[in-house]
């Protein structure tokens, strides 16, 4: 299947399988003469494994470790995975239920107990991860559960500064040299504790738009931050194509 076919059956976007790709989490088994991508059953197979680690919460640099381990099972996996997500859908189920009842409640319909009020909410652990951390290594949930403090309160509180100070130019032209200026000490920050390629910082950009979770937590600066982010991330990287992440 071609990288769009591929794209529209699972609900993902294009420039995220190229961005599996250029990180090696995710390469097709063949790419033709002209370019294409094309991907084999086997690339379906992973692909969903990603996705089922995507959904409990990893990040991708651990998926990748875990899945690239010599002692690495997909049925093992798999059979994770579905205890994991059944233990967090009957909690959803419960919350659900709460959120209805508590409708009723606000209506005058039924009345509920402090305790029931509060039915579903649970903050400690799944009853699985321990199983996890047994299977994957305690860092590898570590960081699927509290992967922001992985970076420190010092990276976390110079992101923030970077943020705010797009924020404070997002009503400028993209391309302006204000917002431009912005732009590149995202991606040397970035690169400090990673490693960027411009296409990989462009596509990190448009997932800032297609995945609502970075939507909202950049949003948060500021209305609108992300698609400027986005719009911004793509110029930066089409200019500075053969130039160095320090330029």
């Amino acid at each position: 299947m071609k990288v769009k076919e591929v794209a529209d059956l699972v609900g993902i976007s294009v420039r995220t399988l190229h961005h599996y790709d250029e990180i090696g989490l995710l390469s097709p088994d063949e790419v033709t003469e002209s370019g294409y991508r094309l991907y084999s059953d086997d690339n379906l197979e992973t692909l969903q494994q990603i996705l089922f680690f995507r959904e409990l919460g990893f990040p991708l640099n651990k998926i990748k470790e875990i899945m690239n381990r010599p002692t690495y099972d997909r049925q093992e996996a798999l059979e994770m995975h579905h205890k994991m997500l059944v233990e967090k859908r009957r909690r959803l189920d419960q919350v659900i239920a709460t959120v209805q009842r508590t409708i009723q409640h606000t209506r005058g319909e039924i009345k509920m107990s402090n305790k029931e009020k509060f039915q579903g909410f649970d903050f400690s652990h799944n009853p699985y991860e321990q199983e996890a951390r047994e299977r994957w290594g305690d860092q590898a949930v570590d960081e699927s559960n509290a992967k922001a403090k992985a970076f420190g309160k010092e990276m976390q509180d110079r992101m923030n500064e970077v943020y705010m100070n797009l924020a404070a130019v997002r009503h400028l032209a993209p391309e302006s040299e204000e917002a431009q200026t912005a732009i590149k000490a995202w991606y040397r920050l970035l690169n400090e504790f990673g490693s960027y390629s411009l296409e990989a910082f462009k596509g990190l950009g448009q997932m800032y738009v297609e995945d609502e979770r970075f939507t909202k937590n950049i949003d948060q600066f500021g209305e609108g931050l992300s698609v400027f982010m986005r719009d911004g991330m793509a110029i930066y990287a089409d200019k500075h194509q053969s130039k160095h992440p320090s330029e």
